[in-house]
């Protein structure tokens, strides 16, 4: 079945193929059986950014798009609106709420995700939540979601190592068809940031370049195209 239009554009290369385990290997497997419709209930991952947890949902809500009616909403995009927006959403069978942060403890916010996670409850749906904390520690202003959502299964979502980061460049490499040599990738890791984030930022520039180009990822077409 295809995904509800939510207006929201999940990423590319979202997906659980994609995304390198490292030590989050039981958050993963739990949310893969929710994508998949293994089981109903609900997930909570929270972590700092850049560990993951927004590529975990979008992967999850490209994955269960196969067979179910599922969406991604991004909170902190809505976060300035009307919380009954959510309403709009209750009736998906996996539903991904990311940044739940930024409305946790404003009554209208509380309230509206308490009805969601009622009426996924309710009917055996699945839904699968981020937030930079545990739901312990937001502060809501209704006894009835924090207890909710303190029965999730709740998983602290650890960033890479600097090892994992490696996989995890050369696995998107891999699903992009693209030949980076090793060379090439401690040569990137000694000059940028070794968050994910920007270096599959880097990537994606130099895939383009290199297609444009018709050349391969070696160290001088490298600073060629990033410079010195």
């Amino acid at each position: 079945m295809r995904q509800l239009p939510l207006g929201v554009r999940l990423r590319d290369r979202a997906s659980l193929a994609s995304f390198v385990a490292g030590d989050n290997a039981e958050a993963v497997r739990c949310v893969t059986a929710l994508a998949d419709g293994e089981r109903p209930g609900c997930v909570w991952l929270h972590g700092p950014a850049g560990a993951g947890k927004t590529h975990l949902l979008q992967a999850a809500c490209a994955r269960a798009t196969g067979s179910s009616r599922a969406g991604y909403v991004p909170l902190a995009d809505f976060m300035q609106g009307d919380a009954a927006v959510l309403d709009g959403w209750r009736e998906l069978d996996c539903l991904c709420l990311d940044d739940v942060q930024e409305v946790a403890g404003r009554r209208p916010w509380d309230e509206a995700l308490f009805r969601v996670y009622r009426d996924i409850e309710e009917r055996g749906a699945r839904l699968i939540v981020a937030a930079d904390a545990p739901p312990g520690a937001l502060g809501w202003s209704l006894r009835d979601i924090a207890s909710r959502f303190g029965a999730a299964a709740i998983f602290a979502v650890q960033p890479l190592d600097e090892a994992g980061r490696l996989e995890a460049l050369r696995v998107r490499a891999q699903l992009r068809g693209v030949d980076l040599p090793d060379e090439t990738v401690k040569f990137l890791q000694r000059r940028f940031p070794r968050d994910l984030q920007t270096l599959y930022r880097l990537l994606d520039t130099l895939d383009d370049a290199a297609l444009a180009a018709q050349r391969r990822l070696t160290v001088p077409f490298v600073r060629e195209v990033l410079g010195p």
